[in-house]
């Protein structure tokens, strides 16, 4: 019988609290310890905090160095934060640890347009402790950037690629909700999103993976957002949204290259939303249109990031994106 993978998840809100029940749950996988910040959730089982009908019989931790005292590991799975700030030392400190990192960081997921200080300096840490690094998810890291990538291979000339991810949010979690904007004015949102903190994040990461994996110069790139107002009342467990207020927000990129656009992705998250689907047209020989009904963030995420530790612990030392990967199956 193989060996059994040693996962500690290290960021225990709602994602991480996902992902560990679903490591407790894979049989080549076990989750033998867990970190986060929150004093609330320091100390107690770890079974308990991410919500088993048991105890596992291992505490939650508030700093890794003390979790790696009582449980050795080989990965950690990570869900902190989307940008660099808030992980960098985060990161730094489990490869010099010794340990394999999946995490959930937006900004991870191809970093070398955006951060290429940040990145280099991870895929250093990485080598040098002779370990691998993969920030990857729904999206960015499959919908967007990989699953189009992997589609491309039937085609014999591609002109453009088109990804729509359109979402109905009013059965995501409440912080989702609270990320897209709702319940704001219209006025109030703006000033967030002009602040840089609100929002989806992951645009740019797709873009730059798509583009570098086909050798195209990025000579120009586009984003914009803009709200989604309610027109009607619309309620969910966390937000009760009047005609007028935001119910979400559509943002749209664009990556150019030197002869004209090539990519552009719609991200459109909103409550109440109609037909929620995800579409992939590519403009080439053949054209292609592919459709996807049943997408869930959360559930895809959670899976993305448990079925990818195989992949992770194969593969060689350094920062990696989901197209470097063998692809990643259940």
């Amino acid at each position: 019988m193989a060996k059994m993978t040693r996962v500690l998840q290290y960021g225990l809100g709602p994602i991480g609290s996902a992902i560990a029940r679903y490591v407790s749950q894979k049989p080549s996988l076990q989750l033998v310890g867990g970190v986060d910040i929150n004093p609330a959730k320091i100390g107690k089982d770890l079974g308990e905090v991410i919500g088993l009908d048991k105890s596992l019989g291992v505490p939650v931790f508030g700093r890794l160095s003390d979790a790696l005292s009582k449980s050795d590991a080989d990965v950690v799975t990570h869900a902190t934060s989307s940008y660099f700030p808030q992980f960098m030392d985060q990161m730094l400190e489990i490869l010099d640890a010794g340990l394999d990192i999946v995490s959930t960081a937006e900004e991870l997921s191809f970093p070398w347009i955006a951060n290429p200080e940040e990145a280099a300096k991870i895929d250093d840490a990485a080598k040098r402790a002779g370990k691998t690094v993969l920030g990857t998810g729904v999206n960015p890291g499959f919908l967007m950037d990989s699953l189009p990538l992997n589609i491309t291979a039937i085609c014999q000339r591609v002109d453009h690629i088109a990804v729509t991810r359109r979402m109905n949010a009013s059965f995501r979690r409440g912080p989702f909700q609270a990320k897209i904007g709702t319940g704001m004015s219209v006025e109030d949102f703006n000033a967030k999103m002009a602040e840089g903190h609100m929002g989806h994040v992951g645009l740019t990461q797709s873009i730059g993976m798509v583009f570098d994996t086909f050798g195209k110069k990025l000579a120009r790139y586009e984003s914009s957002v803009e709200p989604v107002v309610a027109k009607e009342p619309v309620k969910t467990h966390f937000f009760d949204v009047k005609p007028g207020q935001v119910r979400g927000l559509k943002q749209v990129a664009r990556g150019y290259t030197s002869e004209g656009e090539f990519m552009s992705l719609t991200f459109i998250a909103a409550l109440g939303e109609l037909d929620d689907k995800d579409t992939i047209v590519i403009r080439g020989v053949p054209d292609l249109d592919i459709t996807l009904h049943g997408t869930n963030g959360d559930i895809a995420t959670v899976a993305i990031i448990g079925n990818a530790v195989r992949r992770v612990k194969e593969a060689a030392p350094g920062l990696v994106t989901m197209r470097d990967l063998p692809i990643v199956t259940n």
